[in-house]
């Protein structure tokens, strides 16, 4: 492979297969996941001019170790992640001056992690990774989570949160105050930002849907 030019086409086709192998059955974080994050990348990329050997390894792998949400190394899982997707590229040949790279945007695109991006290349992942908890997708993925650990949708004394403190460990819908209608605020790219405050629009509207559904203002 050259050092200076790996074959991404390659490259997507076999991290493709190392996870076909090892992603487990969370519906939120499953292959889909991942193929729609490499997606967003792939157009931050080419808009913000980032490296594609950085930043389309890393999106591929950014999920390869799987944490469950409510266990106590979850604010581990992306540190886990970068070290297991340097050992799979490492066994491909992959250029070793671009590990670190990868390294780092993959352990500084966790929410939780809270690492801070020192790359462009991280900052488009991380976005990347960001907007699929906004918009459509992400109200989708925010209610499989719920779901799948048992959350109510909603308080029906208050189901928008107005009278109390928004707690997403109660309820689903409080998930949208709790953190996601703050994700435009923390993203690192122009590109990022605004097809997240573009996302976070149409995600208000569906709270304004569900409330006259539900008959609640």
């Amino acid at each position: 492979m050259s050092p200076d030019k790996p074959n991404l086409d390659k490259i997507q086709s076999r991290c493709l297969e190392f996870l076909e192998e090892r992603m487990d059955a969370d519906p939120a974080h499953d292959l889909s996941h991942v193929k729609r994050v490499v997606q967003n990348t792939m157009r931050l990329t080419q808009t913000e001019n980032g490296r594609a050997e950085v930043t389309v390894p890393a999106a591929w792998l950014h999920d390869c170790v799987s944490v469950k949400k409510d266990s106590p190394m979850r604010k581990q899982a992306s540190r886990l992640a970068a070290g297991e997707a340097v050992k799979f590229l490492e066994s491909l040949d992959y250029p070793a001056g671009l590990l670190p790279q990868v390294h780092h945007a993959i352990e500084a695109h966790s929410f939780s992690a809270n690492i801070p991006t020192r790359s462009l290349e991280a900052r488009i992942v991380q976005d990347a990774d960001r907007l699929e908890a906004l918009g459509a997708i992400g109200i989708t993925r925010c209610f499989l989570t719920g779901g799948s650990m048992g959350t109510p949708l909603y308080s029906a004394v208050d189901p928008f949160a107005t009278r109390r403190v928004a707690d997403d460990s109660r309820y689903t819908l409080d998930h949208f105050y709790c953190k996601l209608f703050k994700l435009a605020d923390t993203m690192k790219t122009d590109a990022g930002r605004a097809e997240a405050i573009r996302r976070t629009e149409y995600m208000r509207s569906f709270l304004q849907q569900l409330g006259q559904e539900i008959g609640v203002e």
